[in-house]
This record gives structure tokens, C-alpha cells and sequence, in this order.
């Protein structure tokens, strides 16, 4: 693999998930030592023992899948490893106004005290940016800064972002998504197969020949006409108010034959919306009905029971065990079903044969039943995750991100799954921060702020303008 970052550019990383991104990442900045070759800083050859000792050189990194502490607090993450100490004691004042400064500084309103396991996922994202950006680096890897980000949070980063490219710091940016490459990007390095293809400037490149370099094959129609043909309702909600106010009288209608996309900024409650149909946050009012039966308690086990299923933003932390075997994790939420189950016993030898048609129907690949799942790429674990809730009876799919942290291929692969599924009849309530996703998969749209519901759109009327009025509460007229 060869790589070069100049002072003062954004150069962007692109490949498929298992191309080999993290892998370089983690021997650019100490986490993992090369077998051969040689990693050249200022034109002087350099062999980093740890992260630590990259950092002393100015490498310092954000990744997709944060290190942070979650029972301590902010200030206490930040700081971790490198606290402000006299003697043997800490120095707790100065600690948190370094990292309130620095908060401010990068426009992070965020509470110093603030334990990191109450944040939002962005939040925590813009921690972990404090964390990397305190050491004043000169070289910064960004693993999909913005993949938790809502448009305005996004558009801030690529401000700050800017600043330090003026400031002749080399960003080493990684991201699945075509349009952050333009907004930002200077030059793009695509990998292949844990090797080098090519290092093209983003200016002359269009992005079919940036896939085209990616895949080894041609681009055809990224996002897939999916027919809507809606049928009976299978799942409605009306005058739904969370307990903890997140959700405030939200009422919406899924059909079968449909796809429902639910757009909004991080934090409005889109996501709440799935998690309380799917019980996992207690309502105040409202009523859930599902196939025309009145839930009135939702529970986890009740809806999938119900033929609903959440397939999570998380996937590792709340959608996949991922130091069990991939066999596991597809018949998980099977268990107990006939197909898999006698008198409370499970059916050995049915389950590796049911889980394999599960990884062949999702093209999981290479699929080995007895490979921890934490040993797959993103786009894989995601796949995995899918599957699992394909494994029981399923009419209605609430995906919160369903793309989140997977390549431009693997994306591809999870739309023509949701073709399939609703063309065969079946529902998809869908939440996604990716706004081109929302807006070319969505047959209808639903747009949240501050927990209500404030527009919704037939297919012919879904557009972008309208969409960012819905967020910002601004007059479309």
C-alpha cells in the first residue's frame, strides 16, 4: 500500500468494507505495527510503538467506533491517559476549563460533567473530536465524522474541518458518502482488496469512476424504483407522547407494500418514534395498533411475537453479540420457534442449516457459521443484523439508519433487500440521517422537530427544500 498526505489537504480514503481502510488507519497512528515498508514523517522514517507515541508526533485519530469510557464524564474522557496532575494528584479545576475551552473552541455545546452514557451518539462523537483535536495534531484521521451528524451539525464540522486545513493540518478522511468527498475533499486514495488502486483529485473525478475504481466493475442505478402498491395498514400509532417527552402526539399509518421514511436533526426524535413502537421506551398517551390489534404495553418480545421487528442504529452495542458466532446471531431472535425449538430444546442440527439460508439470502460473504461476528466488516455485521430479524415471521421493519458505517457496494445490496422486501408485501418504517436516502426511498415522508411530527409528504411532493423548512420550522413559501 503506498500513501502520501500533504500539508494543509483533506484526502479521502475510499473503498468497500474489508478494503483495508482501517487496517491502514491503525498503522498510521501506532494502534498496529507494519509487517514491511515504511512510514515516512517530514521526509523522516518513523516506527510508532503505540498510539501514544504517535500522538507525541503530531498523529492523532477520531474512529467510527468511539474509545470512549462511557461511565466517566466528559471532562474525564477527554483527559483520559493524559490528565493535568501536581504530584500525584489531579488537577481537576484546570482539567475542566481546558476542556470547556476547548468545547467552546470547536462550537461543542456540550455539559463538561456530563456522564458520556447519557449523551446521543452525536454527542459523543463530538467528544471524541475534542479528545483528537487537544493534542493540536498536524495529521488527523476522521473515520465517518459525521456518520451520527445531522445536516447542521455536519455543516459545522466541515467547518471546522476547513480551519484546520487553513492551519496546514493533513486530514486523513474516511466516508462512504459521495457528497461529503466534493464538499470537502481534495484527494481520493481508493483501496481494493487491502491494496492500492489509485489516488485521483476530487475535482476531476466523477463519482461513477470513483465506484467503478472502488467495485472493479461498472455503476449502475444506486437508489432502486421500488413499486408502491400499499395494502392493509399493519402498524399505526396515534397521539403518541413518550414519558421522557422525547415523542410529543405523533401519529403515523405503515402499509403494507410501502416504505415510510422519517427524516429530522439528531436529537428531534425520530429514532424514539421505532424504539417506543417497539417498547423500548414507555409512552405517557397514544395507542400503538398493530394488523388492527390494540398494543397497549409494548414489549420487545410481544411485538416480534407481532411480527414487528427494530433493526437498531447500534449494531454494536445493542444489535449483535460480536464475540459469538455468526450462527448464533442469525437464529437469535428465532429461538423458541417451532422451526428451532422442541419442548424448550433447540434443534442442533436445524439451526446451522437455517442460519446458512439466512447469510445466503442477506449475502453475507465469505459466510462461516462459526466466525465471530466481530471478525466482519461494517457492511457484514449489518447484513448479519438484517438477517436476524428476518429469521421469524416479519410483516413490519423499523430501521433506524440502515446503512449507517456500510460502503457505497454494501449499500447498494441493503436497498435491493428493501426492494425485495416491499414489493413482496411487506412494511418499512425508516429513519435515516442520510438525506438522499430518505429522499429517494421513501414513498412517503414524515419530517420530526423537537418530537412532533410537522410534515408529511406523498411520494411526488418529497423534496430537499421542503424537508430542511420541516427541520428548521422556516416557511417553505
Amino acid at each position: 500500500m503506498d500513501f502520501t498526505l500533504r500539508a494543509g489537504e483533506v484526502h479521502v480514503l475510499f473503498g468497500e468494507n474489508g478494503a483495508g481502510k482501517s487496517t491502514l488507519i491503525n498503522v498510521i497512528c501506532g494502534a498496529l505495527r507494519p509487517d514491511e515498508g515504511v512510514i515516512l514523517r517530514d521526509g523522516q522514517p518513523v516506527a510508532f510503538r503505540d498510539v501514544q507515541h504517535a500522538r507525541s508526533h503530531g498523529v492523532a485519530a477520531m474512529f467510527q467506533e468511539f474509545s470512549l469510557a462511557p461511565q466517566l464524564t466528559v471532562e474525564e474522557n477527554v483527559f483520559l491517559g493524559a490528565e493535568p496532575r501536581c504530584g500525584i494528584l489531579l488537577k481537576t479545576g484546570d482539567r475542566r476549563a481546558r476542556v470547556r475551552a476547548a468545547l467552546d473552541r470547536f462550537g461543542f455545546d456540550i455539559p463538561t460533567t456530563a456522564t458520556v452514557a447519557h449523551l446521543s451518539r452525536a454527542e459523543q462523537q463530538m467528544v471524541e473530536m475534542t479528545k483528537a483535536l487537544l493534542t493540536d495534531p498536524r495529521v488527523l484521521i476522521l473515520d465517518e465524522p459525521t456518520a451520527s451528524l445531522s445536516q447542521k451539525e455536519t455543516e459545522a464540522m466541515y467547518g471546522l474541518i476547513r480551519a484546520l486545513k487553513a492551519a496546514g493540518v493533513g486530514i486523513i478522511y474516511i466516508t462512504h458518502r459521495m457528497k461529503e468527498i466534493e464538499a470537502i475533499g481534495d484527494r481520493v486514495t481508493v483501496m481494493r482488496d487491502g491494496g492500492f488502486i489509485a489516488t485521483v483529485d476530487v475535482a476531476g473525478t466523477s463519482q461513477t469512476a470513483l465506484v467503478e475504481l472502488m467495485t472493479g466493475r461498472s455503476f449502475e442505478q444506486f437508489y432502486p424504483d421500488i413499486a408502491h402498491r400499499p395494502g392493509q395498514t399493519l402498524l399505526q400509532i396515534a397521539g403518541l407522547t413518550a414519558a421522557n417527552g422525547a415523542i410529543r402526539e405523533a401519529s403515523l399509518e405503515l402499509r403494507a407494500g410501502e416504505i415510510v421514511g422519517i427524516a429530522g436533526l439528531v436529537g428531534c426524535g425520530k429514532s424514539e418514534i421505532l424504539r417506543a413502537c417497539f417498547g423500548l421506551h414507555p409512552f405517557a398517551a397514544g395507542q400503538i395498533t398493530v394488523k388492527g390489534q390494540a398494543v397497549a404495553s409494548p414489549t420487545p418480545r410481544g411485538m416480534l411475537d407481532l411480527g414487528v421487528a427494530y433493526i437498531t442504529s447500534d449494531r454494536r452495542s445493542e444489535g449483535l453479540m460480536l464475540m459469538r458466532p455468526t450462527r448464533e446471531n442469525l437464529t437469535l431472535s428465532a429461538l423458541g420457534q417451532k422451526v428451532l425449538s422442541w419442548w424448550g430444546w433447540l434443534k442442533t442440527r436445524q439451526e446451522s442449516g437455517f442460519a446458512e439460508g439466512l447469510g445466503t439470502r442477506l449475502r453475507v460473504h465469505p459466510l462461516d457459521l462459526d466466525k465471530l461476528v466481530v471478525k466482519y466488516s461494517g457492511g457484514n455485521q449489518q447484513k448479519i443484523m438484517i438477517a436476524k430479524a428476518m429469521a421469524r415471521d416479519t410483516a413490519v421493519f423499523l430501521f433506524d439508519e440502515p446503512t449507517v458505517g456500510i460502503d457505497v457496494s454494501a449499500r447498494v445490496e441493503v436497498y435491493a433487500f428493501l426492494k425485495a422486501l416491499v414489493e413482496a408485501g411487506g412494511a418499512v418504517l425508516m429513519v435515516s440521517s442520510d438525506l438522499p436516502e430518505v429522499l429517494n426511498l421513501s414513498h412517503r415522508l414524515l419530517v420530526v422537530s423537537n418530537g412532533r411530527i410537522v410534515d408529511e409528504m406523498a411520494r411526488d411532493d418529497i423534496s430537499e427544500a421542503r424537508v430542511l423548512h420541516g427541520f428548521f420550522g422556516t416557511s417553505a413559501a
